[in-house]
């Protein structure tokens, strides 16, 4: 694990844009990984600039997304859907047919997750996967006690978590997410000091999901010092 603590918020989304369009630049073809919420929203920002001014070309990338609520139109504000498109995808000139996005299935929700998997497979798997991470140790919508086993299916979420209201999502599963070739999380603010040094540092527990990154050979983490403020071993490796 390589462990990256930098100075703010601003600095975090300009590393990680970096190491993205590094690896973008190497093999142009990348297959990436998407998470939504405000801690990878600087990222995608600098993504778009480097896009717009450095000519940084997503023309030959395919997407995933990670997660998706229930109950919710695509088109809708609060959608995961929305937000990628609004703030990254529809600025980058991906090609329509790369774009791959969890939507709730309203039936035959075994076949869709299972289709999912397939579209990940014949992508040729997924190069570099973006996290964030919730307070309870979430990554994607895999909650507390999900199994280090688990692939893309309907999940049932936490109630008072950092989730929302809705009680209902799809996510990609731990072990879709630990395929990934590489693996970028991201940690901002004090608010996840304590959960970052649980993850990183402690055991490997499916009480705390985003634990099992500790198993994946590749992981970049980029942490600002107010998340990085519990960490001890990591901090000072990094």
């Amino acid at each position: 694990m390589n462990v990256h603590i930098v100075q703010d918020y601003a600095t975090l989304s300009r590393h990680a844009a970096k190491i993205i369009a590094d690896e973008l630049r190497r093999k142009p073809d990348l297959v990436l990984g998407l998470a939504a919420g405000n801690t990878p929203l600087g990222t995608y920002q600098e993504l778009v600039r480097m896009h717009r001014e450095e000519d940084l070309d997503f023309s030959r990338t395919t997407v995933f997304n990670l997660d998706e609520y229930g109950g919710l139109d695509r088109t809708s504000a609060q959608s995961f859907h929305d937000f990628l498109h609004l703030n990254f995808v529809n600025l980058i000139h991906i090609p329509k047919s790369n774009v791959h996005f969890l939507s709730y299935p309203s039936l035959s929700v075994d076949s869709y997750c299972e289709q999912f998997e397939r579209k990940i497979r014949e992508a040729g798997g997924i190069d570099l996967q973006i996290l964030g991470i919730g307070q309870n140790g979430h990554i994607a919508f895999n909650e507390p006690g999900s199994s280090i086993a688990s692939r893309t299916r309907v999940v049932t979420l936490e109630p008072g978590n950092d989730t929302r209201s809705l009680n209902t999502a799809i996510t990609m599963g731990v072990a879709t997410i630990l395929e990934s070739r590489r693996i970028l999380l991201l940690a901002s603010g004090r608010q996840k000091a304590e959960v970052i040094a649980n993850a990183l540092e402690g055991p490997v527990t499916e009480e705390i999901p985003a634990s099992f990154l500790q198993e994946h050979r590749d992981v970049v983490v980029i942490a600002d010092e107010a998340s990085a403020g519990n960490l001890k071993k990591l901090r000072r490796a990094g």
